[in-house]
């Protein structure tokens, strides 16, 4: 298989400025909500640490956003979407710091 017969998945962590204030976090995960809307994801996954405890488990984040993209390029497009960069524009004050994983398959 190819890279082109996997999916592109795209998973960022966000860490809030504010962790302890419940607007801040419900104002990311509606943020977050309106980002799906973007036509090039596949599929999309809005989470919280587990609240598993394990040597090898980074759970300081407040919340994950992981999606699915058929290739790079779709990936690609969504960065530069209307919707996208409206999220960015809108939410950016909500965290101190972002991590972002993207993955393609062997």
């Amino acid at each position: 298989m190819s890279n082109n017969d996997h999916p592109f998945v795209h998973h960022v962590y966000f860490w809030l400025n504010n962790t302890g204030s419940k607007e801040d976090l419900e104002q990311l995960v509606a943020g977050l909500k309106k980002l799906s809307a973007v036509k090039t994801i596949k599929v999309s996954y809005i989470g919280k640490p587990a609240g598993t405890n394990r040597e090898v488990i980074d759970s300081s984040y407040s919340v994950s956003w992981l999606c699915f993209f058929d290739n790079k390029a779709d990936q690609d497009s969504y960065q530069t979407d209307p919707i996208h960069l409206k999220f960015v524009d809108e939410c950016k004050h909500l965290w101190k710091k972002v991590i972002v994983y993207d993955t393609v398959g062997f």
